[in-house]
Order: structure tokens, then sequence, then C-alpha cells
């Protein structure tokens, strides 16, 4: 592994776009991608569970699990992993600006929620 700390990302496998968004992940993390596990929530209730990771939740915000143990949701989840990605560092930084968070936080909720009533999920 590289010399970042593993991440555990719970994602929806049963979700184009979020399959889209994990490659293009991967493809611009490189050798730094080893760290981070991906971890499709997809008929995975019991596991999640498990994981402290309420499945509800799951499904409707991206969760990061941090080396230390820590549950990262929503926006943080998203800037922490772009914080990994050295050309998307500035961009992790300034979707947590005060200013700029809620209004990503509020088209991002209503993205998913969209999302999901569409595709039949809720």
């Amino acid at each position: 592994m590289g010399n970042k700390p593993t991440l555990t990302v719970y994602y929806d496998g049963a979700c184009p776009r979020c399959v889209e968004d994990r490659d293009w992940y991967r493809r611009r993390a490189g050798v730094t991608g080893d760290d981070v596990v991906w971890f499709d929530i997809t008929g995975r209730e019991a596991e999640l569970q498990a994981a402290g990771v309420d499945p509800e939740l799951a499904l409707r915000q991206l969760h990061v699990r941090d080396a230390a143990g820590r549950l990262h949701r929503e926006l943080d989840a998203y800037i922490l992993l772009l914080a990994r990605l050295p050309r998307y560092r500035a961009l992790a930084r300034l979707m947590g600006l005060p200013v700029i968070r809620p209004l990503l936080s509020w088209l991002y909720r209503n993205w998913v929620l969209r999302r999901l009533k569409i595709s039949g999920r809720i």
C-alpha cells in the first residue's frame, strides 16, 4: 500500500452515476488509490449495521471511514476523498468554505433524493 492511511468508501453500486464517480476517482488516484477500499452497499445491510453504518443513510449519503475509524458523511466524505488527489486539493478546500459548503450540501441532498425517487428506490 501507499503512504496514506486506508479509507473505506461506502458507495451505492446500484447507482450508475455512483459507479462512474468511483471509476473517475480511481483513474485520478493512480497508486494512491490503492489505499482506498470500495465497499458496495447494495444488499449488504447487515454488514453495514455491523460496521456502524445506517443502511438508510448510506443510501442517501456517501460515507467514508478513515484509518482512525471515524466516519465522514456527505460533503465531508467528498472533501476527504478529493483532498487526497493532488490536483483536486484546492477544490476540496473550496468546497469546505462556509459560504459554499451549505449550498453544495443542499444541492447534493436534492440530487440524491431525485435519483432515488426516479429509480424507485424510495
